[in-house]
Parts: structure tokens; C-alpha cells; sequence
């Protein structure tokens, strides 16, 4: 058999991608962003969007030219040299991608217990988590094949099945929920009241749900024809998500005030369908909520423990005795299940946004500074999506700090030690390594 028909087709890889995206990151996310963005919160989801749209450009441009299993991390190499700056903002990357899957994993125990009315439960909702990280981690272990084929069926099960509910939900509603959701009409305001401030805090909540694109960079040589299908996997999926999140969130924003999407903000899809559906249209959802997150898990994990193959190798990031097998996969993981046993859904897409963005930024600037002849990018592309992303997180620090300050805090720590971790990384690593 020919190798490259072991590789990853371009349904695949859009499946894969698709299988983060649409998890945790609409699942979970509609009622945090609602705290913050009011009334504004489904044009929100189009902003992050068109955030995500300019930041994807230089992830395509660098990985049809340079595909590899640890995309990202080889670029901020490229970019930056084998060292601490760019060892670091990969394991920055790497970090905010095993945090969204304890999003994931998290949103799995809240939607998994809300038929029992224990989503609340501060035991129940990790304890489930941790097990769906074990699942998927398991599943993992048998290779590309399996990971394909389940990313790949359950990928059109939840495509459907949300286009159903949001279109329905939509009809329920009214279409002209469509252009009142547009306009930031309908409905109360939230109790917040953050108005600019918190439509642009909102949206850099919403980013997290596009994010999973950047699994796919890392697919590199498990793609077959990368130099096309990368790039055509990444728009497909980005495209195909902000479909998807807008008809959605505009279906909950028709069936529950701001204030209702706030309260139950952990499981607020589920809490929108039961007065537009009653109980079959709850339990729907509910099914829907935990094939998106396990699959989601499944994909994440696959793709995320490849990064970290990536960066051992280049000795950018430490490794466990050399007696314990399957290396990535066993600190993928375990570093998800820590996150999930110790925060909140709404503490761990904050510290998301925080490490995935400046990571983000990072990435543009290499690419404007170092690689823009290399790998023919027009400079204005990711030069305005620095000037976006660095708009959505200041926005979002500032509504933090009126909030929320202990996260702010805990995501800067977290960087530092990150930045320390790596420096040591480095200092102690072997010269064949880099």
C-alpha cells in the first residue's frame, strides 16, 4: 500500500479541525461570552471570526510551504532561532491547547449531568472530565487510521445536527432575529452593561472557538498534498464553524433573555432548546454536547501530544524517564487533567484566550520581521492581525481586572513559569537537539 494513503485526506483534515472547533468552544463558551458581550454576544462569534479569518493567514502561508508534525513550533523556530523566545511561545501554544481540552473535558461533565440536575456538582462535572481525557488518551494509542475515521463520522454528526437545532431554533424565533442579533437588539442588556468594552472582551472569548484550526498546522506530513490541502482544510473549517456559531447563537439569543444565558451559562445551549423544543429538543443537545466534546477531546489530543513530539525533539521541552512509553501522550494528558481537576470553565477559557493570543502575536511578528520573503506573505496581512488581536486583549485584560483579577494573575504566573521552564529546558539540552 502506498504510503500516502496512510495520510490524512482533506475530509479528514477538515474533520480533525472541525472536531476541535465545534466542542467545548460553542458548547461552553455562548454564556461566558453573554456575561460579557450582553446582548451583542452572536455578533461576537462573527467578530472572533473575522479575527481568526487575518490570524489563519500566516499559519497557511508558513505551514503549505513548511509542513511538519509541529507546525507552529517550526515556525516560531524558523522565525526565532532554537531558543528560549521561541521555545517558549510554542510551549505557549502547546499550553493554551491542552487547556482547551480541559475545556472540553469539563463541558463534557456539565452536559453529561444535566439530565440528573448535577451540573453544578464541584466533584461530579471533574471526575467526568478526567475520565474522558483517559478515554480519548486511550483511543489515541491506536494511530491515525481510528482518530480519522471517528473525527470524520462524528464531525458530520455534530454539523448536522447543530445546522438542525440553530435553524429550527431560528424558525421558532423569527428571522428577523437574524438582523436583530446583528444590530444588538432583543432582549435585556446583561448585567454588566460593558458596551464596547464588552463586545470586544466578548470576542476575545469567541476566538477560543476558532482556535482549532491550529491542530491542523500541526498535521504537516500526515496530510496528503499539504502544500494544498493545509491551507484549503483551515479555510474550509474556519468557514464552516462561523456558520454554524452565528445560526446557533442567534437561535439561543431568540429563546432566552441575557440574563437567563447568564445563569446558566455552563450548559446554556442545553437551557435554550427546552422552550423552544421541550425535553427531546434538551436531550438532543445534550447528545450533541458530549459527541462534539469527546470527539473534540479525541482530535485535540492527537494533534496536541504530535507538538510536543516536536518540541522534545528539538529539546524545547523536558521529557519523563526514558522508560515511560508513549511520552507526549502521558504529559498531554496529565497536564489536561490537573486543569480540569483545579478550574472553573470560565477560568480556563480566560487563561486560553490570554496564552493562545499572545502566542498569536508572536507568530505574525515573526512572520513580518524574519519570514515574509520566504514564504511570500503580504506584510498588511498579519500586521492587522497583531493590531486586532492586541485590540481583543486589552479589552479583555480590562474587563478582567474590573472582575476577575485572581485569573489575570494565575495566567501571568503561568506564563512566567512557562518562560523559566524553558529557559532551563534550553541550558540543559544537548547540542544535537537543536
Amino acid at each position: 500500500m502506498p504510503a500516502d494513503t496512510k495520510k490524512l485526506s482533506l475530509v479528514g483534515s477538515v474533520s480533525l479541525g472541525t472536531g476541535v472547533m465545534i466542542g467545548a468552544g460553542i458548547f461552553a463558551l455562548v454564556g461566558q461570552v453573554s456575561e460579557i458581550a450582553g446582548r451583542w454576544m452572536p455578533a461576537a462569534f462573527l467578530a472572533g471570526a473575522i479575527v481568526i479569518g487575518f490570524s489563519a493567514y500566516s499559519y497557511v502561508r508558513y505551514s503549505s510551504t513548511h509542513h511538519s508534525s509541529g507546525g507552529i513550533a517550526m515556525l516560531l523556530k524558523s522565525a526565532y532561532g532554537p531558543g528560549v523566545v521561541a521555545g517558549s511561545f510554542s510551549l505557549f501554544m502547546y499550553v493554551s491547547m491542552v487547556v482547551a481540552e480541559s475545556l472540553l473535558a469539563r463541558t463534557f461533565g456539565t452536559y453529561a449531568l444535566r439530565p440528573f440536575g448535577l451540573q453544578g456538582s464541584v466533584v461530579l462535572v471533574p471526575v467526568l472530565g478526567v475520565l474522558a481525557i483517559v478515554a480519548a488518551a486511550l483511543v489515541n494509542l491506536f494511530g491515525n487510521r481510528l482518530v480519522e475515521r471517528s473525527a470524520t463520522v462524528t464531525a458530520a454528526l455534530k454539523i448536522f445536527g447543530i445546522a438542525a437545532l440553530a435553524i429550527a431554533g431560528i424558525i421558532a424565533a423569527g428571522w428577523s432575529s437574524l438582523v436583530n442579533s446583528l444590530q444588538g437588539q432583543g432582549g435585556d442588556s446583561g448585567p454588566d452593561g460593558q458596551g464596547l468594552l464588552g463586545f470586544l472582551a466578548g470576542t476575545t472569548l469567541c476566538i477560543l472557538a476558532y482556535k482549532g484550526f491550529t491542530t491542523i498546522t500541526n498535521q504537516g506530513d500526515d496530510v496528503r498534498e499539504p502544500n494544498k490541502n493545509i491551507g484549503r482544510s483551515i479555510t474550509i473549517s474556519i468557514l464552516l464553524c462561523a456558520v454554524l456559531y452565528f445560526l446557533l447563537t442567534v437561535a439561543v439569543a431568540g429563546s432566552l433573555s441575557v440574563s437567563e444565558i447568564i445563569e446558566s451559562r455552563d450548559y446554556a445551549l442545553a437551557a435554550a432548546a427546552e422552550p423552544l423544543f421541550g425535553v427531546w429538543g434538551t436531550n438532543l443537545t445534550i447528545a450533541l454536547a458530549i459527541v462534539a466534546t469527546l470527539s473534540g477531546l479525541l482530535a485535540s489530543i492527537y494533534s496536541v501530544s504530535r507538538l510536543y513530539d516536536m518540541l522534545s525533539g528539538m529539546g524545547q521541552a523536558p521529557k519523563l524517564p526514558s522508560g515511560i512509553k508513549h511520552q507526549s501522550l502521558v504529559i498531554t494528558a496529565g497536564l489536561a487533567i490537573i486543569i480540569t481537576i483545579f478550574f472553573d470553565l470560565s477560568q480556563i477559557a480566560s487563561m486560553g484566550a490570554l496564552l493562545y493570543l499572545t502566542m498569536d502575536i508572536a507568530i505574525h511578528w515573526g512572520i513580518i520581521r524574519h519570514l515574509k520573503e520566504e514564504v511570500s506573505a503580504k506584510r498588511w496581512v498579519p500586521g492587522m492581525a497583531i493590531a486586532l488581536d492586541v485590540i481583543v486583549i486589552l479589552a479583555f485584560v480590562i474587563s478582567k481586572l474590573r472582575s476577575d483579577p485572581l485569573t489575570l494573575v494565575v495566567s501571568v504566573s503561568l506564563g512566567g513559569v512557562i518562560f523559566l521552564t524553558q529557559w532551563i529546558t534550553v541550558k540543559h539540552r544537548k547540542p544535537q537537539d537543536s
